[in-house]
């Protein structure tokens, strides 16, 4: 009862002089440990708050990127009653750097995740599904809600709003999935298909587009040049890391065979690709995804295995019953296998939240009382759902379109990256941009909450 009680004094001690704290350093400029300490005590404020935020938007059915997300819009309108003390963060360089690292590692996770030989075996029906799903929104944000609901603006503006259209993310569909039952499906599959070779697709767009965006107006021509990098970049990439990556491995484990190790070779990969995509014009991100994308767990064999994996299989080696071991022994080798994918996700849990957070004070709210912003964002939120719907129409026999379309919906973190690549290119404005995040908002909220109804529809079809 002591400890109880202990734990809610604390917790009120630290809100009352904790963050209170943190407005006055801020409004005076500088904290007394100096500015990198102040902002490193920021973030890591920031990285509790979005947290707490991500927890409570799972507990009403969401995915926790909304809850950081809308925290961040909402630490932002603290402006509003004249406390600024987050608005230093939006343009401080050391925040800067841990955003893009955060994006860098998000990407590079997100490669880890995809399997390449999945999305070989899942057919025609994915290819199909990916390509409408990535052409068809953006040649509908590009030629024809961009100038329609936005006019006046450039054309890279349309071009990047057609490109922030195409994401997918693909972690909330599958969530879904899962939480339904359905993952076997064989639209389910399709959808999990799709959406890896969406994330190829959309950021060859992305790099398109941006190089188009840096080097101004080109022609045809051009463009096929840029796209055609992109393509033997990733391409390249993958082979030649895919060759050298056993090797690497094995020199470094012979260095120390340690988790550090593994973790500095994961890395090495992830910051090494990100630097040479730069190198050749394009987003950082694509490099960390083709890094993502090359790294298999064999490349880490020689490599200690987690501490509790080997225990497990020391305390199993004295069991008799060998259908008991076997069990054991599959089970964790599926933790083996994604341990570095595992001590990636740690890192994330600390790096990913505070781009969200960051990306949601970017949204001016002096914009949100436009109503003009509000419709806009609706509509092209109705051309992001209208554009996936129609890449469920190809999805061929054995599968649901609708199901198809649905769980394609999702922009999530893959949108907010396109979209805050725009920003940082300059080429987004602040009501475009408040725009793009409601829309995103609308579609990752979209499909948890559209999707079970038509599963448990077409359920009650089927058994009549």
């Amino acid at each position: 009862m002591f400890t109880k009680h202990f734990r809610k004094v604390l917790l009120v001690v630290m809100l009352v002089v904790f963050i209170p704290s943190f407005v006055t350093a801020a409004e005076g400029g500088q904290g007394h440990g100096g500015d990198a300490i102040f902002i490193l005590a920021m973030l890591a404020l920031l990285v509790v708050l979005a947290k707490a935020a991500g927890a409570l938007a799972e507990k009403i059915g969401q995915v926790s990127v909304l809850g950081e997300l809308v925290l961040g819009m909402a630490l932002g309108a603290l402006t509003l009653f004249g406390l600024n003390v987050f608005e230093a963060l939006k343009a401080d360089p050391y925040v800067a750097i841990f955003a893009e690292f955060a994006v860098i590692l998000l990407l590079f996770q997100t490669g880890l995740e995809s399997d390449l030989q999945r999305m070989a075996k899942v057919g025609l029906s994915a290819f199909f599904v990916a390509i409408v799903g990535v052409v068809c929104p953006f040649l509908l944000g590009t030629y024809f809600v961009g100038p329609w609901l936005l006019p006046g603006l450039t054309s890279n503006a349309y071009l990047f709003l057609g490109a922030t259209l195409t994401a997918t993310s693909v972690g909330i569909t599958a969530r879904v999935f899962k939480d339904l039952k359905i993952t076997q499906t064989r639209s389910a599959q399709i959808v999990l298909g799709a959406a890896v070779i969406d994330d190829v697709l959309g950021l060859l767009i992305l790099a398109v587009v941006a190089a188009i965006i840096s080097a101004g107006h080109v022609g045809a021509g051009e463009i096929v040049i840029i796209a055609g990098k992109a393509l033997v970049f990733l391409a390249g990439s993958i082979v030649v890391g895919r060759f050298f990556a056993p090797h690497i491995g094995s020199w470094l484990s012979r260095v120390h065979e340690g988790v550090g190790m593994k973790m500095a070779m994961a890395l090495f990969f992830c910051l090494g690709y990100a630097y040479l995509s730069t190198l050749v014009g394009l987003a950082p991100i694509v490099g960390a995804f083709a890094a993502g994308l090359l790294l298999d767990p064999v490349h880490f064999k020689r490599f200690q295995s987690p501490r509790l994996v080997s225990d497990i299989e020391d305390a199993m080696r004295d069991c008799r019953q060998n259908d008991v071991r076997s069990s054991v022994v599959k089970a964790v080798d599926e933790h083996r296998h994604r341990h570095v994918e595992d001590l990636v996700e740690g890192m994330g849990q600390w790096f990913v939240p505070l781009f969200f957070v960051i990306t949601g004070l970017q949204v001016n709210l002096a914009v949100l009382g436009d109503v003009k912003v509000i419709m806009v964002a609706l509509g092209i939120a109705v051309v992001a759902i209208v554009g996936k719907l129609a890449a469920g129409l190809v999805a061929g026999k054995g599968a649901d379109w609708k199901l198809v379309g649905i769980g394609m919906a999702p922009r999530g973190e893959v949108g907010l990256i396109f979209a805050n690549v725009g920003k940082t290119l300059g080429v987004v404005d602040d009501k475009t941009f408040a725009a793009i995040v409601i829309m995103i908002i609308i579609t990752t909220i979209f499909t948890p909450v559209v999707l079970p109804r038509f599963v448990k529809k077409a359920v009650a079809i089927s058994a009549t």
